[in-house]
């Protein structure tokens, strides 16, 4: 029998077939960030850093310092698992539990909005326009979500009574979770928010993040976003994506007291018509942009 014959029934060397399982926490994280690149993920680098530290317990600046430390076939298990998810587009706050705002982490799950970067303008203008005001400071979040925006303002500001009102119960317990966890005294009710800003009136400080994309949009929206996040918090009501800025802008005058301030979030393009609104309440009002230039936020007074 030929050699080649005798080797007939036999497997190819496993090496050629199967990559070597990694055996350090280096190695496991230059798979991941590959994999998730294969699979379109958007900031697949940092998605992987965040989902390999997760699985391994560490926090990201930790996890570069274990980059030659070995792996376990348990931390190998749990980061597959993770990376999986965020392949089926599942966003990263909602696998790992948490998101930062303002230097602050908080605990975020489904059926609650994921904390964004472009809102912490609101708590910079915020500061700014409080720093030089004497108490009582009292403040509205409309709209509150995950409590990121009144637990960051009741943290930032400790002389101001903060107020959060949602709709939703089960951001509501998310919010309350995150004061707890945070240190922050901020008053949590499950009321619509513009009965909160009119019952509640005077307020100093009235900030919202509504829900502002108009639901013929939702094709242009990411999967993260679209299929994973809650509607109610997204998609502007009866579809008229201006609902709110219009409504908060209209009740300004009655709700702020003398010197006060609403600041209001916005969608991408909505600065000329949000200004419109805001100058038929308060001819000073003004459109901020965010870091990326983009007008972000309505800020009018009384």
């Amino acid at each position: 029998m030929s050699a080649q014959a005798g080797d007939a029934g036999r497997p190819a060397a496993r090496s050629s077939q199967v990559a070597e399982r990694p055996r350090t926490v280096g190695e496991m994280l230059e798979r991941a960030r590959a994999f998730l690149e294969r699979k379109g993920v958007e900031e697949a680098r940092l998605d992987a850093d965040l989902l390999v530290a997760h699985a391994l317990e560490v926090d990201r600046l930790h996890l570069l310092l274990k980059l030659e430390e070995p792996v376990t076939e348990e931390e190998l298990v749990r980061a597959r698992g993770l990376l999986q998810r965020r392949a089926a587009r599942e966003p990263v706050a909602y696998i790992t539990g948490a998101r930062e705002f303002y230097g602050r982490s908080f605990g975020v799950r489904r059926g609650v909005l994921i904390p964004r970067p472009e809102t912490e303008l609101i708590v910079d203008l915020a500061r700014d326009h409080l720093a030089d005001r004497e108490p009582p400071l009292r403040i509205l979040d409309v709209g509150t979500g995950s409590g990121c925006l009144a637990i960051t303002l009741a943290l930032e500001v400790p002389a101001a009574t903060v107020h959060a009102v949602d709709v939703s119960g089960e951001a509501l317990e998310v919010a309350r979770e995150n004061a707890s966890a945070l240190g922050a005294e901020v008053t949590f009710q499950e009321q619509e928010g513009l009965e909160a800003a009119k019952d509640g009136a005077p307020w100093n400080l009235i900030v919202c993040n509504p829900p502002y994309v108009n639901p013929a949009q939702r094709g242009d929206l990411a999967p993260e976003v679209r299929d994973h996040e809650p509607e109610g918090a997204l998609f502007a009501p009866a579809g008229d994506e201006h609902y709110w800025i219009r409504s908060l802008a209209q009740g300004a005058r009655s709700w702020l007291q003398s010197g006060g301030l609403m600041l209001v979030e916005l969608g991408y393009g909505q600065g000329p018509a949000a200004l419109e609104f805001g100058q038929h309440a308060d001819p000073e009002a003004r459109v901020e942009q965010d870091l990326a230039g983009i007008p972000r936020v309505l800020v009018l007074g009384a």
